[in-house]
């Protein structure tokens, strides 16, 4: 073998050993392919990372399809097993779930009989995800437990770290929210203290992000997405593909604090830089960037936005459905969300059945169906407990109903929501509720507090650039500053 090779093959292992993969990708894609080499199958899995890093999917599973083939034909069954388990993800992610389930019944097949390893860990988090996913709570608890056993038997950082956030995920889906979320911090600290390698770190990112959006824990999610996003920003040696990702989840955040712009901004580049194994991102980011150019007016755009949302497999609702209402066809709008409401299962977290159920409450009020308002609004308020951002949502439905049925209950719960929103520091939301609050004000006699409410609703509208809600808020406020009598507002509830 001539020195240039002997030096190629070092420089390629060192680089692998460093994670710098946009050094290591050609230097083994060059190894791969000359004729005096023969790569190992340690080596072919480092090439497999290497590609899914620098962006080329395909030739990552192909290099991982041989690795796992070497992996046999050496006898060493940990490394197929492993092999198999990531590729399992890789097909699960490109949309193949007959071969993923393949792949994963044949890394039990190599990992089940074996005395306790690190890869038996991975494979228990496969297990912690699909007992999630089928409702099973104990059995995704008793799957996070021995993966738990198997990564500190390991002491591998890594795994220890994901062990915890699985842990995490098993149990926020039984509503054990305090624990479920300390253990999620512990993961993610480990992740920002930069104690794991990139792959590890940049997984916890995409996975805590989610689960905090999902458990409605508006504060984690600021501060994460932040976060991640600067990690991602220091580590672009040649591209992340954990980018684009996070930057779906960041848009979404921005979008409840009412930064707008940048939301959009972040969306669409979300769309342009997650990879094809993630599409499920590019759907998130094409549904933020619909909901903010919705409120805006801008609603021909929403329209192409929520499309190709729905394109990628991702039901783009409530925003459909309110976009709908906005278009004057609540008919379409309450069907969309009876579809949205069926097709929820375990998988999906507390703040999207709420954000679906608060625009039950808002088209189904628009349609003067009070019952089924009351209805959605009643499972709300037992869906919301204390977590804040579902209890803002919860008091403001309730307050809207209270106004369509008894004006003189609505009073407390749209002050609770009022300050509830801005607690937060959800703009838009809470605008809306001054909105309400208005109307409760006029029903109790109050002008003057009615006014007031309007002018500050206005002005918000108009700092967020939401124009239909500023113009209606400005009539609102020309109607009541001439003492006209209440009625006819149509108010609404929510546009989270």
């Amino acid at each position: 073998m001539s020195a240039p090779v002997i030096d190629r093959a070092g420089r390629a292992r060192d680089a692998v050993a460093h994670e710098r993969w946009a050094e290591a990708y050609p230097l083994l894609h060059a190894r791969d392919r000359h004729p005096d080499e023969a790569l190992t199958p340690d080596d072919l899995d480092a090439l497999s990372d290497a590609a899914w890093w620098a962006g080329h999917l395909d030739e990552s599973v192909a290099a991982r399809l041989r690795a796992h083939s070497a992996h046999v034909a050496a006898g060493d069954h940990r490394g197929a097993g492993l092999a198999a388990r990531w590729l399992h993800d890789e097909y699960a992610g490109l949309g193949r779930p007959a071969v993923a389930a393949g792949w994963l019944h044949r890394a039990h097949h190599h990992l089940d009989g074996l005395p306790p390893c690190p890869e038996q860990s991975l494979l228990a988090r496969t297990d912690v995800e699909e007992a999630t996913a089928r409702g099973d709570g104990p059995g995704a608890q008793a799957a996070a437990a021995r993966m738990t056993r198997l990564a500190e038997d390991s002491a591998d950082p890594d795994l220890r770290a994901l062990s915890r956030q699985a842990s995490s995920a098993a149990l926020l889906a039984r509503g054990r929210r305090a624990e479920g979320l300390a253990l999620l911090d512990e993961a993610v600290s480990a992740a920002a203290g930069g104690e794991l390698s990139a792959l590890c770190t940049g997984r916890l990112y995409c996975l805590a992000l989610a689960q905090c959006l999902e458990a409605a824990d508006l504060g984690r999610a600021v501060e994460w997405t932040r976060t991640a996003m600067e990690w991602c920003a220091g580590t672009d040696d040649g591209g992340n593909p954990f980018r684009g990702v996070c930057r779906a989840h960041r848009a979404e955040v921005l979008d409840l604090l009412g930064e707008w712009p940048a939301a959009e901004d972040e969306a669409r580049r979300a769309c342009r830089e997650v990879p094809v194994d993630r599409l499920e991102a590019a759907a998130a980011a094409y549904r933020a960037a619909g909901d903010v150019q919705r409120r805006q007016g801008r609603l021909d755009e929403a329209a192409r936005s929520y499309a190709h949302a729905h394109d990628l497999g991702r039901l783009p609702q409530p925003g459909l459905a309110l976009l709908r209402l906005a278009q004057g066809r609540a008919d379409a709008a309450a069907a969309g969300l009876r579809l949205a409401l069926a097709c929820q299962d375990v998988r999906h977290g507390p703040l999207a059945r709420a954000r679906l159920l608060a625009a039950v409450t808002e088209v189904a009020l628009a349609g003067g169906a009070v019952r089924e308002a009351a209805d959605a609004a009643a499972e709300l308020d037992v869906l919301a407990g204390g977590v804040p951002l579902l209890r803002a949502l919860a008091d403001t439905a309730a307050g809207a109903v209270a106004l369509a049925e008894s004006p003189g209950a609505a009073l407390p719960p749209l002050r609770r929501a009022l300050d509830g929103w801005l607690r937060l520091r959800v703009p838009y939301e809470a605008a809306r509720t001054r909105t309400l609050l208005a109307a409760a004000d006029r029903a109790a006699g109050d002008q003057e507090a009615a006014r007031h409410e309007l002018a500050l609703a206005r002005d918000g509208f108009e700092r967020l650039g939401a124009a239909p809600d500023a113009r209606r808020a400005a009539a609102l406020l020309a109607s009541a500053s001439r003492r006209r009598p209440p009625g006819g507002d149509g108010l609404l509830v929510s546009g989270a």
